[in-house]
């Protein structure tokens, strides 16, 4: 008899908990009535939250569209630094993107121990709501192990919200940041070695001012970087609009090269280089030179190969130059492809260069032609002849009898290989107009 109140007990304890199961599946569920109780409901009143958190001026990366009676002072403001300031500021600091990475990319596990890293920025009057949304995307995308600090180094700003209210702002983020006052205009280099000078990490990323770092970005690059010290890496530079501020993925299958004028250009991965992946797109592409304004490299290696040229003044040819430095210096330059960063890419430059912009562009590649290019240098003084220009070559450099004469290759090279087929040149002087094709 006991054990039959027991069952009994036992049974209507169960259907009393089957129907609050029911009743709260009912509660939270969105049926065809949920419209008339949504203060009741908290599921759609959660989804309705985060809907509203993508749904923002620029969230997911999508464009934005300025109202057609904001379109003059639109244009007004885009002059101060050449980009839709107000377009920028419509958008949240930390505003979403999506992962643009491969699929192979997004299931790739890495070392636990991965080295760590100090993010350097460089700023020059840089727009508020660019520079903090760099900022915010590191912090919110970077594993907090990984990040030992940010460097935000002020190239001489005049711009009084760069200077106590954004110290005020970012004296309360979650991640040391630190601001680093240059005294005087000094550029892009040397405030660059003035920032590198001050890290703690183990490893130094160079990010510009006006970056969106993307989910999983920082992981492959200092993976890769404990695999091999020597390896200077970078990401895949997305593309920001300077239009519209729409976030578009760039793409894996190009990789860095130069013209005989000593221009930076975009070139197709070749296939040489594709098979030596095994046609794996989410290895690393060996590049021979890089944009210059996002890399990661190991602290140690970077003295060890001399640095940046301070000799080099502003901006301009100093991405070149570090390239040439790396692969004839005993490491390898890299693009990471299952790392992506967003630039706002401009169409022209909201800064004054003294001397003007091409005098200063051409005695830094003097330089570099001068350091690291022995005789091939004389194809770059037939195809940009200035005899007004004259450089005096810094003798800080590493000795050159003990790095790779120019132009290195990772490979041996047939003596009867084409110039094109070694690592600087091929695929470039296939892309060269006839007449520079002519000087090889």
């Amino acid at each position: 008899m006991r054990r039959f109140v027991y069952c009994k007990v036992v049974l209507t304890t169960s259907l009393v908990w089957v129907l609050v199961d029911v009743l709260l599946l009912l509660y939270f569920s969105e049926c065809n009535k949920c419209d008339d109780r949504k203060d009741r409901s908290l599921l759609p009143a959660l989804r309705a939250v985060i809907s509203r958190a993508h749904e923002g001026p620029g969230e997911m990366g999508k464009p934005v569209i300025v109202p057609k009676e904001d379109q003059e002072k639109m244009k007004d403001l885009f002059k101060i630094n050449q980009f839709n300031l107000m377009a920028s500021d419509m958008i949240a600091l930390n505003r979403s993107l999506p992962d643009v990475r491969l699929d192979g990319c997004k299931t790739k596990v890495h070392p636990d121990e991965l080295p760590n890293t100090s993010v350097v920025i460089v700023f020059h009057n840089e727009a508020w709501s660019t520079l903090l949304r760099t900022v915010h995307s590191v912090i919110s995308r970077s594993p907090r192990h990984l990040l030992v600090e940010i460097l935000l180094v002020d190239d001489a700003s005049e711009r009084d919200f760069l200077k106590k209210k954004l110290e005020d702002y970012v004296r309360n983020l979650e991640v040391p940041v630190r601001i680093l006052r240059m005294e005087q205009r000094s550029g892009l280099i040397r405030a660059r070695l003035r920032g590198a000078a001050a890290t703690r990490g183990q490893v130094i990323t160079f990010l510009d001012a006006h970056c969106e770092c993307t989910v999983g970005w920082l992981e492959p690059l200092l993976a890769r970087i404990k695999e091999d010290r020597k390896s200077v890496v970078c990401p895949i530079i997305d593309v920001i609009s300077d239009e519209t501020f729409e976030y578009m993925a760039g793409s894996d299958m190009t990789y860095g090269g130069f013209n005989w004028k000593l221009n930076f250009r975009w070139y197709p991965v070749p296939q040489r280089e594709m098979d030596r992946r095994k046609g794996d797109r989410t290895l690393p592409v060996r590049t021979p030179t890089m944009a210059g304004g996002l890399f990661s490299i190991d602290r140690t290696y970077f003295e060890e190969i001399g640095t940046y040229d301070p000799g080099m003044d502003i901006w301009g040819g100093e991405n070149l130059e570090m390239s040439f430095r790396i692969w004839q210096c005993g490491g390898s330059l890299e693009i990471v492809t299952c790392s992506h960063v967003g630039h706002v890419f401009r169409k022209a430059t909201p800064y004054s260069f003294p001397g003007g912009t091409g005098q200063v562009i051409n005695k830094n590649n003097r330089r570099l032609a001068e350091v690291w290019m022995d005789e091939f240098k004389d194809f770059f003084y037939i195809i940009s002849p200035d005899p007004h220009c004259q450089v005096s070559i810094q003798r800080g450099f590493p000795d050159r009898q003990e790095t790779r004469p120019y132009p290195p290759t990772p490979t041996p090279t047939p003596p009867s290989a084409p110039v094109h087929y070694v690592l600087f040149m091929e695929s470039i002087v296939l892309s060269f107009p006839q007449d520079e094709q002519a000087l090889l």
